[in-house]
């Protein structure tokens, strides 16, 4: 978390430094500062910054992929009127823990096309979601959630190892 602070401060004294009060300098000054210690850490101590940044920017093209994705097989069901859709309530047991986790988890879900996350159980272990395109499987979609979306969010988020 210091190296994020001190990346924040280098993409600030950028942007006070070229006089520039805008969100596209602010990021370049932020991707600057991110490279100025990429290449300094031998020098400061070890972060995993570095690491979970790549990681965040993958799950970022990962989750637009899934979003897309989801679109198209959301405009297909849409355009084929003789498409018998076969929607329903999947409860996904949950590896997320704190409520960052589970908030975001529930959110993402949400987001993606044709998913609607609805209540997560009392012990906070069971995630509900309505599945527009249930279809026969639901453990498949039920995997693809773990596997998929939940398991590279807990990537991202637990900064351990």
């Amino acid at each position: 978390m210091k190296t994020l602070a001190m990346n924040l401060l280098l993409a600030l004294a950028w942007v006070v430094l070229t006089r520039q009060f805008n969100v596209a300098n602010f990021a370049l000054g932020f991707a600057i500062g991110f490279g100025t210690l990429w290449l300094a850490q031998w020098v400061l101590e070890p972060s995993l910054y570095f690491k979970k940044a790549i990681q965040a920017i993958f799950f970022v093209l990962f989750f637009i992929f899934e979003v897309i994705k989801a679109n198209i097989q959301i405009a297909y069901i849409v355009i084929n009127p003789w498409y018998q859709l076969r929607p329903g309530i999947i409860a996904i047991p949950l590896d997320a823990r704190t409520d960052a986790e589970i908030t975001l988890l529930a959110n993402l879900i949400t987001l993606t096309p044709g998913t609607l996350s609805i209540d997560v159980s009392a012990d906070r272990k069971v995630l509900y979601i309505h599945v527009v395109e249930l279809g026969e499987q639901p453990d498949q979609v039920r995997h693809k959630i773990k596997e998929r979306l939940e398991r590279r969010l807990l990537e991202v988020m637990r900064w351990s190892g």
